[in-house]
């Protein structure tokens, strides 16, 4: 017998505009993110400065809104004074957070002009590992003060008369965790947290603020770490972070695609804390989130143990994704939608190379993993309104998760365009899944494309000369009398677009 899952659309289920900055990805000092990735002067796609114009190309085609830069780990002992001025002058240092030798050829100057070009905000991290409130307000004097001190002067001489405007700003990085260079207790942290925050923002009030939440869910100091941060910068932060990724070490994709329910009851842990020191505090402000590292990182961990150290920008982090690391991301994009009152910036890690949904060969193409593909159709038709569906759907059981819904679902209404998304994974490893969709509500809205990612092989990847995980526009998503009607592949990603006739 065929399994049916049913859904409701309607125009007043509303959980809030989407933040464009919710598709946002991160690029660090790591790897070959930058040198080899963005970057590779003697490219034959090289532009003028040695941006590769391929890798611009296909960064554009995902419509990134913002990235964060320059970590990530790295930032924890970076320099930033080392990465402007004349490239001749710039010192090469011992990068402890990776063990590589970090050039400085490409920083803050190189990276802000990089970034607009591919149409891109920053949200730039400060080093409150080695350094702290003093090199912090230096640097926002130096990217946003437009002229007469003495670093926005010395921007100027530089050679980049306007300041940079960077808006949002991370306060350092994973502080909570052993391997980051000035590890911290909470308050140690919460403390210098909330100093740089305040000189910051005395040097430009019009910047947003995003305090370090735990390193990640399983850290023993979760939910005590955020609590005790907040209550030291509640009054001057905007944001918490969160950072997650997921594997499937022990190969088995059902409590794989499962993962995403983790991770929705994190961000609803993370609501939770937050809103308590709001309570305790008696607070008007709402803390929203920041979950600015997210992605599947597995694959890469044998290999990144045989890199010989000090080495230039080697291949560190560089999973080959494969069709069922797409359909988790999928599933993780979902889940963010539906929390997109309280979260408003995320950051896939990372864009290129490094745990990345772009890769490039060095003198050689630049392609797409299989994970570009959700992550693209979420950013390109996920702007709008974040409604709240009605979902019935059959459930399974896995080892780590119970009732686990077949079909992961979501919508976006674009109101201006006049444009309903739904987003769609059917978890399902045997069947195909009847969806039923309820959208009376929208009248005379037809079906205009129903995208579907799918392949019989959950363990199939890309490469530059193979892309056999790509997605086509056969699915045969219906729309009459005010309901959806479309099949959903076993194991797939799908994006049915609606528009008003």
């Amino acid at each position: 017998m065929m399994k049916k899952a049913n859904m409701v659309l309607e125009k007043d289920f509303k959980i809030a505009e989407v933040d464009k900055r919710i598709y946002g990805s991160f690029i660090e000092h790591l790897g070959r993110a930058v040198y080899g990735g963005i970057y590779e002067p003697g490219h034959p796609k090289a532009d003028e400065r040695g941006f590769r114009k391929d890798v611009a190309e296909l960064i554009k085609e995902l419509q990134v809104p913002i990235i964060r830069y320059p970590g990530g780990n790295f930032v924890s002992g970076y320099n930033w004074e080392d990465g402007v001025g004349p490239v001749a002058d710039r010192p090469r240092r011992l990068e402890l957070a990776w063990r590589t030798t970090e050039t400085n050829e490409i920083g803050t100057n190189e990276f802000m002009k990089w970034a607009e070009s591919v149409g891109a905000e920053v949200n730039m991290a400060v080093n409150l590992g080695t350094r702290g409130i003093d090199a912090a307000r230096n640097l926002v004097e130096y990217c946003n003060h437009p002229e007469g001190s003495y670093y926005s002067d010395l921007r100027i001489k530089h050679g980049y008369k306007e300041p940079h405007k960077i808006k949002t700003w991370c306060l350092g990085n994973e502080m909570d965790g052993p391997w980051q260079i000035g590890h911290k207790t909470a308050s140690e942290y919460g403390r210098i947290a909330v100093e740089a925050a305040k000189v910051m923002k005395w040097v430009d009030p019009t910047i947003e603020l995003v305090a370090c939440g735990s390193s990640n869910r399983s850290m023993p100091t979760f939910a005590e770490w955020e609590a005790t941060v907040l209550d030291h910068t509640y009054d001057h932060v905007e944001y918490i972070s969160l950072h997650q990724y997921y594997g499937n070490r022990d190969n088995d994709i059902k409590n794989y695609l499962a993962q995403s329910l983790e991770m929705d009851d994190f961000i609803q842990s993370v609501i939770s804390i937050a809103d308590y020191i709001k309570a305790k505090k008696r607070s008007k402000k709402k803390i929203n989130l920041s979950f600015d590292e997210w992605n599947v990182w597995y694959h890469s961990n044998e290999a990144d143990k045989l890199i010989e150290p000090w080495s230039i920008a080697p291949p560190q982090l560089e999973d080959i994704y494969n069709f069922e690391d797409a359909l988790l991301v999928g599933c993780m994009l979902i889940t963010m939608l539906k929390h997109a009152d309280r979260l408003k910036i995320a950051c896939l890690a990372q864009l290129v190379n490094v745990i990345a949904p772009i890769m490039t060969e060095e003198n050689g193409l630049a392609w797409k993993q299989t994970i570009f593909y959700p992550y693209m159709h979420a950013s390109v038709y996920g702007r709008g309104i974040a409604l709240n569906p009605i979902i019935s759907s059959p459930k399974y059981d896995s080892k780590d998760f119970t009732d686990v819904p077949m079909l992961e679902a979501t919508a976006v209404y674009n109101e201006e365009k006049e444009q309903l998304t739904i987003f769609a994974v059917n978890r399902d490893t045997e069947d195909a899944l009847e969806l039923s969709c309820d959208i009376r509500n929208f009248e005379n809205y037809q079906v205009v494309e129903h995208i579907v990612l799918e392949n019989p092989n959950i363990k199939e990847t890309n490469s530059a000369v193979n892309q056999s995980v790509a997605p086509h526009t056969n699915g045969n998503a219906q729309a009459n009398d005010g309901s959806v009607s479309a099949m959903l592949p076993k194991l797939s990603w799908n994006v049915i677009r609606l528009e008003k006739r």
